[in-house]
């Protein structure tokens, strides 16, 4: 089985902590095999990393939408914010890209609503279920309901901001995945879930005051 996250924020998110050396060891442990490096409305840190770690990471974009984020997987170009939900899956799937929801109907992190999920939901591909940061508002039990409702390939993954909160929270797949074969093995797939760690919970405001002050 192949382990796998789609949803992590590196050094490039104001508030990710995820290093190139660390995405590197993460790969090389066998911590994971492949991730999705998804950087809040920025493409160029994961495009450097695919550069040099190739296939085993997927290019991917957190995106802030008028109603809420989306991400985009396999991005090629970068999909501006600000734009409504519709616009912004229309410029995903013109790229050849995949549309993968994160953390819905969370209002703390900006999770989708269940009346934009309904406005695009003939495009949507795979649909987060299991946050590996979900505490404060979990959502996971209403959206397991819903995928299932709406017949979407459920995912667990991390949504790390820092190296530790790698590998506890992703989904097992049958084989390695490609931008044509990625669907159907999340379809197939088996979601491995651990509990948030405090840390893991803290990362997002850590490095949002570390790159404040300017301190590393």
């Amino acid at each position: 089985m192949f382990k796998i996250d789609l949803h992590t924020h590196s050094t490039a998110s104001p508030d990710g902590g995820i290093s190139a050396t660390q995405y590197s060891k993460a790969l090389e442990t066998g911590l994971l095999d492949a991730i999705a490096i998804t950087d809040h409305n920025s493409i160029e840190f994961a495009v450097h990393m695919q550069s040099i770690l190739g296939k085993n990471i997927i290019v991917g974009e957190e995106i802030m939408t008028t109603q809420g984020e989306i991400i985009g997987l396999y991005l090629t170009d970068l999909v501006p914010a600000g734009l409504s939900p519709a616009v912004a899956v229309k410029h995903i799937k013109d790229q050849g890209g995949i549309v993968y929801i994160p953390h819905p109907f969370e209002t703390v992190r900006s999770g989708l609503p269940a009346g934009v999920l309904e406005e695009i939901i003939d495009q949507i591909d795979l649909f987060e279920v299991y946050n590996g940061r979900a505490f404060v508002q979990n959502r996971s039990a209403n959206s397991v309901i819903w995928a299932k409702l709406n017949h979407k390939i459920i995912v667990a993954s991390s949504d790390a901001h820092g190296y530790r909160g790698l590998g506890g929270t992703y989904t097992s797949i049958a084989s390695f995945p490609t931008r044509e074969t990625l669907t159907n093995l999340m379809d197939k797939g088996i979601p491995r879930i651990s509990r948030p760690t405090m840390r893991g919970l803290l990362y997002p405001k850590y490095h949002r005051l570390r790159k404040k002050l300017g301190t590393k």
